[in-house]
């Protein structure tokens, strides 16, 4: 299933894209897409539904699609040639970092530039979200607290990142850093998470070229490996980290998002984003 939210902010209607990509109408049915829907209750139940029988409605404005997202995990050079492009060694363990998850806002939403912005990049990333409580799982069994999968475009402001006292936490948790979507996949329709084509462009030049076939530490690992340092649960979301091509490894000299800038990315079983830059503007981080 491909669930989604959408509708004016704060008006926001539960959906379900069928197999002809209309939207089919859940608002009969619950109230939002929120945690517990996510579990495996609630989405046996959901499963259980003729969603052809649902009325269509027309597609409104994307948010996140699920409401009541809680921790925004992140994982670091995950990709043994984006470390290579960054001039880092390949990791031992995974890297962990934290996004604000105020920074979540739905697939097409505008990427707003951070006061004095200079660095501002983009990386395009597998999103796994949590369905069941994760706690000290082992790698054989982690994919069964796994609710689904959606595209991530982990923005990330490099000097705040990098060049301000280490903390990587200071460049990825702006306002508008996390675009989600277009929907959240269940992990019964993707399959393999490890077999996903990966593809990023900025004003039609395309700078990703990638697979999650490439990940140093595929998503059973992550799972398992963030369950020994933190409780997951149902409505949390990990993103996994990018493969090369982000704006700071171009050569001869690094590309970074200015205002008016259009940025389309996508992955593959899970949908497309479009974001268009914008200068900081306070008028559009909630709209």
């Amino acid at each position: 299933m491909k669930l989604l939210r959408h509708g004016p902010k704060g008006q926001e209607k539960p959906g379900v894209l069928d197999s002809q990509g209309q939207v089919r109408d859940l608002s009969a049915l619950m109230a939002d897409i929120t945690p517990a829907t996510l579990s495996p209750a609630g989405l046996a139940a959901l499963r259980a539904i003729d969603i052809n029988a649902l009325p269509v409605v027309p597609q409104g404005r994307l948010a996140v699609p699920w409401s009541g997202l809680g921790k925004f995990v992140a994982i670091g050079l995950n990709f043994a040639d984006h470390a290579a492009e960054s001039n880092l060694p390949i990791p031992k363990e995974p890297i962990v970092f934290m996004k604000s998850p105020d920074c979540a806002v739905g697939c097409h939403h505008p990427i707003v530039l951070p006061q004095g912005s200079v660095k501002t990049d983009w990386e395009v990333e597998l999103g796994v979200v949590i369905g069941s409580t994760a706690r000290y799982v082992s790698e054989a069994d982690a994919l069964k607290h796994v609710a689904g999968y959606c595209t991530i475009n982990d923005v990330s402001e490099r000097e705040y990142q990098i060049e301000r006292g280490g903390q990587w936490d200071k460049g990825k948790g702006c306002d508008t850093f996390g675009p989600i979507g277009p929907w959240l996949v269940t992990a019964d329709e993707v399959g393999d998470p490890q077999n996903l084509a990966m593809w990023l462009e900025v004003n039609g030049h395309r700078y990703q070229n990638g697979s999650t076939q490439t990940m140093i530490f595929g998503v059973a690992t992550i799972v398992s490996y963030l369950s020994r340092f933190m409780t997951l649960k149902p409505g949390d979301v990990i993103t996994t980290g990018t493969p090369p091509g982000v704006g700071m490894g171009v050569k001869p000299a690094p590309v970074y998002l200015k205002a008016g800038d259009v940025v389309r990315l996508g992955i593959e079983k899970l949908g497309e984003q479009r974001q268009t830059v914008h200068a900081w503007d306070p008028a559009l981080i909630d709209g």
